[in-house]
């Protein structure tokens, strides 16, 4: 009979969730190979039986992170209106942020920061936004360069999101500020003609 598997999917998961936390709450170079192993309550040779090493860990986190907010702004359906769809990509880039905390910290900075290294390819989290971009542009509703465009609006998004997430703003002003800023920016991006049309609609300042 053969010995009984330790090292199995909880105890790897255990581990994706104590590497997820340590490294969105602390400094890279304190999160070390026995502290994670201690954290998730297994030894350090299951690190390396199921990861490889420390790297391979932390790399398995920032993977998740990426395809998680992929996926979920993959599945914002596309319409007749391309500032409704980037608006409801916002929406989805924010409330993925509020549902995986410690994961948007991984990715987008905080304590912790990661080199971009490789190609994400076809997952990269952005295209479902450049794809929205790039639709805008060509029918005449946004004017300018997707790209930066696309930064535009993420450093809008991020600033407000991580305000929101370090509990800088209540959840009435969140929602309020996120709104107003989003559709600002999106008004500042496009054509003469559209935005004449949507200072009609809203007068607001």
């Amino acid at each position: 009979m053969g010995r009984p598997r330790t090292n199995d999917e909880t105890v790897k998961e255990r581990l994706v969730t104590c590497a997820t936390e340590m490294l969105a709450t602390r400094p890279r170079e304190s999160v070390t190979v026995r502290s994670l192993a201690a954290g998730a309550g297994t030894s350090t040779t299951a690190v390396y039986s199921l990861f490889g090493g420390k790297d391979e860990l932390i790399r398995e986190v920032r993977n998740r992170a990426v395809a998680g907010l992929f996926q979920d702004l993959s599945a914002v359906p596309a319409s007749a209106e391309p500032l409704a769809d980037l608006y409801a990509l916002a929406a989805a880039y924010r409330r993925w942020g509020r549902e995986h905390q410690h994961l948007y910290t991984v990715l987008f900075g905080g304590v912790q920061s990661f080199d971009p290294s490789g190609a994400v390819g076809a997952g990269d989290p952005i295209g479902p936004l450049l794809s929205a971009i790039d639709r805008g542009v060509t029918e005449s509703v946004l004017a300018g360069e997707a790209t930066s465009i696309a930064l535009s609006l993420w450093v809008t998004l991020h600033g407000v999101v991580t305000l929101e997430l370090a509990g800088a703003l209540d959840a009435a002003t969140a929602e309020a500020t996120f709104r107003s800023t989003i559709h600002a920016t999106l008004r500042g991006w496009t054509t003469p003609a559209v935005f004449r049309s949507l200072r009609r609609a809203d007068p607001a300042p």
